[in-house]
């Protein structure tokens, strides 16, 4: 049997089950080992069942009886076999399964499953099923495995045909020998058995291991495969230093960071370079990362490029024309916004304006990846909060030009000890500093009962004149999963706290007319009080808000929570976020107490990690590819580390084994690297 087999050439496979198998995307006979328990259920082997807990067993008993079946009051059949072992006498019982105590003779002895069920003082046997008599004798759990389902697939069909074919075949190893000897790793033949059909939780355990390191070791080894094909096959554009820099340095109306300048000189020796600029600037919610992508674009423009600026939402992107046009507008440069809000008519000028060359930086939202929009010499894109868009969207906008230097950023940080290995060699600039003048936020937590006194208080700000947002996680009531709603808390507040107030209403399905309308008010001071959900996360600035209310605040993350609590201190004013959360236990509190005690974005994001996993603060998911099935990266980040190291030394080393990896690697990656990016 060949591992790129049909599963049709599975006996017993017929055309049903082979449909089936097809919707969760297993056509072959690898797709069908790769397609990896999800969880695993553990039975434990048992001899005396008064020692035993209520879980699953497994045992060894003697029948001592088989009963008649008996018609219950709900008129289901009862059918029950008594059985005996060193526990005493219990009973096995089925429900409408009358056939199962056929299966048993008096006085045989059987290897029996099921799960223990105790009632006024006796106890019994539910459901229970013939473990295979192989193991009749031994006191070994029994590892089950659960699979991914969807529908006409049950456990059961999987766990024979995998059972079925993984006896047949023959699984080529393809980590080298050295890493396998380095680490005492089984071989990937028996790390593919075990994972499928584990004898004990030791197998299990040295599966695992070694397929999260090949996990990881992949995904490090294609990062840097890639990087390095594109940075021998791509020459870029060396941008000088515009001696215009200077008189834009004069123009900003306040003194940059030493994180900041340390930043900008890292971009402007990257765009001397000849090899295209691949950079990810990451920095704390209002460290300052906008005005360093200006002066990055700015540069690029005196050399006599193009530059684009894409942003996940119109209010973030009209937020940076209005800063560019302020700080540009009287140094010579065109500046151009393009977004969904635009009319066709000028939406065609402003192509044909860029087309041309007229436009020397366009800032804009998805409408700037459009087929029709083409540029005269585009020399630079930036992209913010990156984790927006996917990999294709920025992948299209990059692709408009041959020879690109990319800018990406994120307010997200990614933890320190994760950052190199996470995207192999791509340059990272960090902005760690905050801007002199940002005020503290008072971060404080509470549970539903106070949300009383949190609206008092918040009415009590704006009658000193401040602003204040409030975040709901949905727009309509949901019952079922018991959540606040934006249009819920408006009507409530609207009726019992800030009836003579105008306050707004913000959410993603809006028209972008009406956001805009919206938003403006709110950053002229009409409305007093916004409230939201999350789409105010990035890119709103209006200084005299100096209060965040966050519902349901044990539905976020912490990351996105100080994203969110980054929209105030902005301004002169003493500023609060307040969290209202169902605190139903240790673990929601911890999370509160972490955000009431921290404003550092790095420390949280560390934690969020810890916490939650990987989640969205990464999310380097590339096209074509799969999510880490096996890894975590709050737990595996030592393997993590070592798998990057020894996929760096790989690609350094030489020798036939490796050519050969890389070669298999290389032929794969080269169907879909247009498509893929590093950002």
């Amino acid at each position: 049997m060949d591992i790129y087999d049909d599963i049709k050439s599975i006996k017993g496979v017929g055309v049903v089950t082979a449909r089936n198998l097809n919707n969760c995307c297993i056509f072959n006979i690898l797709d069908l080992l790769l397609y990896f328990p999800r969880d695993y259920e553990i039975i434990s082997s048992c001899g005396n069942l008064n020692k035993a807990g209520t879980g699953k067993v497994i045992m060894d008993c003697r029948v001592k009886s088989i009963g008649k079946d008996i018609r219950t009051k709900n008129k289901k059949i009862l059918s029950t076999v008594v059985f005996e072992n060193e526990s005493g006498i219990f009973q096995g019982k089925w429900f409408n399964q009358p056939y199962m105590k056929n299966k048993f003779k008096i006085n045989e002895v059987y290897r029996i499953m099921g799960k223990v069920e105790r009632f006024n003082g006796s106890i019994s046997i539910m459901n229970p099923t013939l473990a295979n008599n192989g193991t009749k004798g031994k006191k070994e759990d029994k590892i089950i495995p659960i699979y991914p389902l969807k529908a006409g697939i049950t456990n059961n069909t999987l766990i024979k045909i995998i059972s079925k074919v993984i006896c047949q075949v023959d699984i080529e190893e393809n980590l080298p020998l050295s890493i396998i000897k380095k680490y005492k790793f089984c071989d990937l033949n028996k790390a593919i058995r075990k994972i499928h059909m584990p004898g004990n939780i030791e197998e299990l355990e040295e599966a695992r291991r070694r397929l999260k390191f090949q996990e990881l070791f992949s995904y490090s080894l294609k990062i840097l495969m890639l990087k390095n094909y594109h940075s021998k096959n791509k020459k870029g554009i060396a941008f000088k230093i515009a001696p215009e820099l200077k008189e834009l340095k004069r123009k900003i109306p306040y003194e940059l960071t030493k994180s900041q300048n340390k930043v900008i000189r890292e971009i402007l020796l990257d765009e001397k370079r000849e090899l295209p600029m691949n950079r990810l600037l990451q920095g704390d919610v209002g460290s300052g990362k906008t005005i360093v992508a200006i002066i990055a674009i700015f540069n690029v423009v005196k050399n006599g490029y193009q530059a684009v600026f894409m942003a996940p939402t119109e209010i973030l992107a009209n937020q940076h024309y209005g800063e560019c046009k302020m700080l540009l507008q009287d140094l010579g440069v065109n500046i151009q916004l393009l977004c969904g809000s635009v009319t066709e008519k000028n939406k065609k000028i402003l192509k044909e304006d860029l087309k041309c060359g007229k436009i020397d930086i366009i800032i804009g939202t998805h409408a700037l990846i459009e087929d029709d929009v083409e540029f005269k010499n585009i020399g630079m894109v930036v992209t913010d909060e990156q984790h927006r868009f996917g990999v294709a969207q920025r992948s299209k906008l990059i692709n408009k030009g041959k020879r690109v230097d990319t800018l990406v950023m994120t307010a997200t940080p990614i933890p320190r000890t994760l950052s190199l290995c996470l995207y192999g060699d791509l340059n990272i600039s960090t902005i760690d500093e905050l801007p002199p003048g940002r005020k503290k936020i008072h971060t404080y937590y509470t549970d539903k009962n106070s949300r009383d006194r949190v609206y008092k208080f918040a009415l009590e700000e704006i009658k000193k004149g401040r602003q204040v947002y409030i975040v709901c996680p949905l727009v309509e009531e949901n019952s079922n999963l018991n959540l606040s709603s934006v249009k819920e808390i408006y009507d409530e507040l609207k009726e019992k706290y800030f009836k003579d107030l105008e306050i707004g209403i913000l959410y993603g399905k809006m028209s972008s007319k009406d956001k805009e309308e919206t938003m403006n008010k709110f950053k002229e001071g009409k409305i007093k009080a916004i409230i939201s959900t999350t789409v105010i996360e990035v890119g709103v600035n209006v200084p005299n808000a100096a209060v965040m209310v966050i519902e349901n605040a044990e539905r976020f993350g912490l990351a996105q929570l100080h994203q969110l609590r980054g929209r105030v201190g902005r301004g002169e004013y003493k500023s609060y976020c307040i969290l209202i959360a169902d605190i139903k236990n240790d673990f929601i509190r911890r999370r509160m107490e972490i955000m009431k005690s921290s404003s550092d974005g790095f420390f949280i994001a560390e934690e969020d990690l810890k916490i939650r996993g990987s989640g969205e603060i990464f999310g380097f998911k590339q096209h074509g590819e799969s999510e880490l099935i096996f890894s975590n990266l709050s737990q595996d980040i030592h393997i993590f580390k070592l798998a990057n190291l020894e996929a760096k030394r790989f690609l350094e080393s030489k020798g036939s084994e490796n050519e050969k990896i890389t070669k298999e690697v290389m032929d794969k990656l080269q169907k879909t690297f247009k498509i893929i990016s590093f950002n």
